[in-house]
């Protein structure tokens, strides 16, 4: 196996566990938004995966990963979102109590 095979490689993998982390935060507040009647906007965890699987399948496809300016912006603004995205879900689940 080749190293940039290996680096394709990995990239996707952790593409796969990243998707799977934060869709399981999407859960949680899909569970929280229907048992407590307060908007959560969990589909809006959906841009993140989709931003971090764009930037991660722009890298792989380069020659050089780690070089394409676009890819690091996508999976810049995809980590922005989500951070944002789970302050606000922190914020809404523990004010006030």
């Amino acid at each position: 196996m080749t190293p940039d095979a290996l680096s394709q490689l990995l990239i996707l993998y952790g593409w796969f566990l990243l998707a799977a982390l934060i869709l399981f935060l999407l859960l949680i507040a899909r569970f929280y938004q229907r048992f407590s009647n307060e908007s959560t906007h969990f589909r809006l965890f959906l841009l993140p995966v989709l931003l971090f699987g764009a930037g991660a399948v722009r890298q792989t496809s380069v020659n050089a990963p780690g070089t394409d300016a676009l890819a690091s912006v996508m999976i810049g603004v995809g980590g922005a979102i989500l951070a944002l995205l789970s302050l606000l879900l922190y914020r809404r689940m523990t004010a006030g109590r």
